[in-house]
């Protein structure tokens, strides 16, 4: 596979809505949208750039398994590449993307890593079941859960999203975490890692998102309620805030005119490929971050700061 690291060269200008600077930055991808959560990637123009070839790993997660959910793709499938270079056994849940899902398989082991792909919803306790017990009766033990699965959809006003939407993105993006967490949790041993995904939007408030903030903000609660609850046994409970990174969340949630311009607020003028994310989990999820638990890492070009 091939990928190309930007669309073009095409530059376009951005005014931030206090008057307080405008910047020309270059675009990561042209207007573009697709039907569905959660999006394909395969579908994307450009295509994400999910591993770094000059990120070599050192065996940070040697021998470590670890549960990613929505690692077939996005976040998830950069943050599965780096575990696999530092040596880890990969369990990948995910929805429906089953070519984006080979790939990612295809390119795991092509690195000599194991990965196993199960096809479900989170949102289904049976199968959050499913995935614990193949987990372990494939590897053994369960040492990484990164609930990273999640959908949002873009709607104007509170008045715009239908009970339906609200219903289905809180039982994504947080009852499908609390049943796999929930599921995960008798099998965890000291020194375990639990990673949950929150968003930049949490902290600054996106009026466009209402239900999916509301979602990221609980998984903000989640996390410092199950670190304190899991100090003592030695399972540190963290979270990133990502900021625009080229997903097929994207394009799957913005109207395709959104789409130039996303990443352009940040204070570094850009957004960001899910590559240069994937080490922030590794330091989550390994020893490196032995001291912290309860914390959220902000990536995001500094669209927020504090």
């Amino acid at each position: 596979m091939n990928y190309d690291y930007h669309y073009g060269n095409q530059f376009y200008n951005y005014y931030d809505p206090l008057g307080i600077k405008s910047v020309e930055y270059e675009i990561m991808a042209p207007e573009q949208s697709q039907p569905q959560q959660p999006g394909m990637e395969y579908l994307m123009n450009p295509r994400p750039i999910f591993d770094n070839p000059n990120y070599c790993g050192s065996g940070k997660l040697k021998d470590k398994v670890a549960i990613i959910t929505g690692g077939d793709s996005g976040l998830g499938r950069a943050a599965a590449v780096a575990f696999a270079k530092e040596g880890a056994k990969l369990v990948i849940p995910y929805y429906n993307e089953h070519i984006d899902a080979k790939e990612t398989k295809e390119y795991i082991e092509n690195l000599g890593g194991e990965c196993i792909l199960l096809s479900g919803d989170i949102t289904d306790k049976n199968f959050c079941k499913k995935i614990v017990d193949v987990t372990l009766n494939t590897f053994g033990k369960i040492d990484i859960l990164v609930n990273n699965a999640g959908v949002q959809y873009q709607q104007d006003e509170l008045t715009s999203i239908s009970d339906e939407q609200f219903d289905w993105t809180m039982k994504v993006n947080v009852y499908g975490m609390f049943y796999l967490t929930k599921a995960v949790l008798p099998y965890l041993k000291s020194g375990a890692s639990i990673i949950n995904l929150t968003s930049v939007t949490t902290f600054y408030g996106d009026p466009q998102l209402i239900d999916y903030v509301t979602t990221k903000g609980a998984i903000v609660g989640f996390t410092r309620a199950l670190a304190r609850n899991l100090a003592l046994k030695n399972i540190r409970v963290n979270a990133i805030a990502p900021g625009f990174f080229w997903t097929p969340l994207q394009p799957a949630c913005w109207v395709k005119e959104k789409i130039p311009s996303l990443g352009a607020d940040a204070a570094m003028a850009r957004g960001a490929m899910p590559y240069e994310l994937a080490p922030t989990f590794v330091f989550l999820a390994s020893d490196d971050s032995s001291y912290m638990t309860g914390q959220v890492i902000h990536n995001n070009g500094g669209q927020i700061m504090g």
